[in-house]
């Protein structure tokens, strides 16, 4: 693939400001950026989706397969099951039926040079799915991602963690000559993302992954290209994410001290230049020498580079506007399941204390979010109560960010008649959003900005119990530590689903839930910790040993 100088904008925002780079075939690149600096845009301009004001991306014949960070399921597929979908990855079937009606056109006209150029393009392209290996590839991607048990199971019916390893395995299987992978790891426990990593790092076709799990990028990827938002400008950088940093931070260092010479060869000329203006119009070897130097002066201040600018954030302490209860949420003999699916929950019992911070574990599909969706109300039990304290205030985030108003600026989704304008800007700085970022609509925002402003909104509505489904997985490590620090702080009460350990580790968890996976409800009830029967939960006291042994050792919980 060659890019060659790329220029895009939307109105007066800069995308990419004559922007080139090279992939040979085989490499596995790393991009990278902060959100909102064109990741995902290049995968659009890469699939034709997106124009580019200026320049070319140059493909060639290469079949292109794509994961994009937000899984949707087309209409057409929601009654197919797992295995179908899977498989149709390679449309083996739907190309020998097209080669076949091919054959019987070319019996009626069989010097046709069309027909015969469309049947040696239809048996290349089968020839490329290696029909030898279907089945067994087939059986291998579907096995090693874990999803053996949901092989018959209809699309519509799988949650939103299991669609997007089922998206996920299907990219893998079609064997495509360039891969697309937007946030790939976002739902994968260590042992799928072990197989995913050498699976990659083994493919034989151009794998391009926009990724922020450092540990992935640094096990797959042998180069990385850096979006930079400040410059508009890409760079490809051999190496890993962490041969990346290395780089980055020498040519940084370079960059300031070259800076900090101009500056002060241009501060001394503006210096002499200021004497030479000063001087008596008698002193004119002065003057002379200050016409000579004014012209080099404008010269070194047209060369002068700019430095990318560093934003400041104010600390951001937001307190519950009323305190909960001694027990802001208590859960008794809660159970539930959907309408001809298994039980979820039998008889779940577990209550919180005010200012604790409870984690929920789990595989993909075993009913995190669901427990979430009955604790807000969203969905309710088939028996047993949810009870709150008289004083209790709820904020929920949930994965689908539906919180946020789409035609709305960030300013307006976070507006609250508790904080000026002002003062809302300096806490959207503490979400990377600065200056004029906060007046831009969030339907043209990333994934990881939208996400970033649901967070925001959260936290300023002030309650003192938040929930959050997967409040990590848009976001790049530096916004993970500022978000992790601010929730840290926070004096309410936090439920949270997460599968991301340092994540964890930085909010300072008390107790955990651990929710087997769905195979095991057959399982003979067993006691939780705080009263009650339950198929599902073992609630155990926070340490980040048990959270290790249970995401290591048991992955398929995570």
């Amino acid at each position: 693939m060659k890019a060659t100088n790329l220029h895009l904008a939307y109105g007066t925002k800069i995308i990419y400001d004559d922007c080139s780079f090279h992939t040979e075939p085989s490499d596995k690149i790393g991009i990278i950026g902060v959100n909102g600096a064109g990741k995902t845009t290049l995968f659009r301009i890469i699939l034709g989706e997106q124009q580019l004001d200026d320049g070319t991306i140059e493909l060639g014949s290469q079949r292109i397969g794509y994961l994009p960070q937000e899984i949707i399921i087309p209409p057409e597929h929601h009654d197919i099951t797992v295995w179908d979908y899977i498989a149709a990855g390679r449309p083996v079937d739907v190309l020998q039926n097209q080669l076949n009606q091919e054959y019987e056109k070319l019996a009626k006209y069989p010097n046709s040079a069309k027909i015969l150029a469309r049947i040696t393009e239809l048996q290349d392209l089968i020839d490329s799915y290696d029909l030898a290996d279907f089945d067994y590839e087939l059986l291998r991607v579907i096995e090693k991602m874990h999803l053996s048990d949901l092989t018959d199971a209809k699309m519509r019916d799988l949650s939103g963690g299991q669609k997007s390893k089922v998206a996920f395995a299907r990219v893998l299987f079609e064997n495509a000559d360039l891969l697309l992978l937007d946030e790939p790891t976002n739902h994968l426990d260590v042992e799928t993302k072990t197989f995913v990593s050498n699976y990659l790092r083994n493919y034989h076709g151009t794998v391009l992954v926009i990724s922020h799990d450092i540990d992935f990028l640094n096990t797959v990827t042998n180069k990385t290209l850096f979006v930079n938002k400040v410059t508009h400008k890409m760079k490809l950088y051999n190496g890993n994410y962490s041969d990346f940093r290395r780089q980055y931070a020498a040519e940084k260092a370079a960059e300031d001290a070259r800076i900090t010479e101009q500056e002060r060869e241009i501060k001394r000329l503006s210096e002499f230049v200021a004497r030479a203006r000063a001087a008596k119009r008698s002193n004119t070897a002065l003057i002379g020498m200050g016409h000579q130097r004014e012209k080099v002066l404008a010269k070194k201040l047209a060369e002068l580079e700019t430095r990318e600018q560093e934003y400041s954030r104010v600390h951001l302490r937001i307190t519950p506007a009323k305190q909960s209860g001694r027990t802001p949420l208590e859960v008794q003999n809660l159970s539930f399941k959907y309408p001809d699916g298994p039980e979820i929950y039998e008889k779940l019992s577990f209550s919180l204390d005010r200012g604790e911070k409870f984690l929920i574990v789990g595989e993909n599909g075993a009913g995190k979010s669901t427990l979430l969706k009955l604790i807000t109300g969203n969905l309710q039990p088939d028996s047993g109560s949810i009870i709150f304290s008289q004083n209790t205030t709820i904020a929920y985030y949930a994965q689908e960010l539906e919180i946020l108003d789409s035609r709305r600026t960030i300013l307006e989704n976070v507006q609250t008649h508790d904080f000026t304008d002002t003062e809302l800007r300096g806490m959207l700085s503490n979400f990377l959003f600065y200056g004029d970022d906060i007046f831009k609509k969030v339907d043209i925002l990333s994934p990881g900005e939208k996400a970033r402003v649901a967070l925001c909104k959260i936290l300023l509505q002030r309650a003192n119990l938040i929930i959050l489904d997967e409040p990590t997985n848009h976001f790049d490590p530096e916004t993970q530590k500022i978000i992790g620090e601010n929730l840290r702080d926070y004096s309410g009460t936090i439920i949270m689903v997460s599968h991301n350990p340092a994540f964890v580790e930085q909010i300072g968890i008390t107790r955990m839930l651990i929710v087997p996976p769905r195979q095991d409800f057959t399982s003979q009830p067993q006691k939780s910790t705080s009263g009650g029967n339950s198929r599902m939960a073992i609630i155990k006291n926070y340490s980040p040993e048990l959270l290790e042994y249970y995401y290591y050792l048991n992955s398929e919980l995570i």
